[in-house]
């Protein structure tokens, strides 16, 4: 959805790229925006609300790993949806953090496979490892360890841990290492 239409892509009555001083449509970068568009291509007309998960892990990026109500607003504004619709669907997905956090998002499975394969292990290497404990981030916000993931459905590959999306399974404490120190 370009910001240059006049009638918006999703009804006569949505104006995306209104200019107007409450538009928070200026605080999602044209790269954002593009992604966003890409994602609602996907869906038949009219059902853009689908490309929300896909907007606000775009828009998280943007933010380097957080959303804030700004954002969130913004998201609703570009995909003409009632904000309370995005707010919901940020507050119950894990993968989306409201706070200032650190750039990648390391989550350990500590479910029932995870954990017999060692994974209560993994998490407390991870933490001395990198000084700080579960929710919270190192001083240089460089890696965030995201509170015990219930489970990422991967138990096949147990233990196993998801970082900025992808996963990384059969972990031990030397490929934990490994992964961690690749994180720029």
């Amino acid at each position: 959805m370009s910001t240059d239409t006049k009638a918006g892509a999703f009804g006569a009555d949505s104006k995306p790229g209104a200019t107007s001083a409450d538009s928070k449509l200026k605080l999602l970068t044209e790269a954002t925006r593009h992604e966003i568009d890409e994602w609602v291509k996907k869906f038949p007309p009219g059902r853009q609300r689908s490309a929300t998960i896909s907007a606000l892990r775009a828009v998280q990026e943007q933010n380097h790993g957080f959303l804030t109500p700004e954002l969130m607003d913004a998201v609703a504004e570009y995909l003409s949806l009632p904000p309370i619709q995005v707010y919901e669907i940020a507050a119950f997905y894990s993968m989306f953090e409201t706070h200032p956090c650190g750039r990648h998002h390391v989550s350990i499975c500590t479910n029932l496979s995870c954990m017999l394969n060692g994974a209560w292990e993994l998490v407390a290497h991870a933490e001395k490892k990198l000084g700080i404990k579960l929710n919270e981030s190192t001083p240089d916000r460089r890696i965030f360890l995201k509170n015990e993931e219930e489970c990422l459905a991967a138990c096949t590959g147990a233990p196993m841990m998801m970082v900025d999306h992808v996963f990384h399974e059969y972990l031990t404490a030397q490929t934990l290492d490994e992964i961690l120190d690749d994180l720029k």
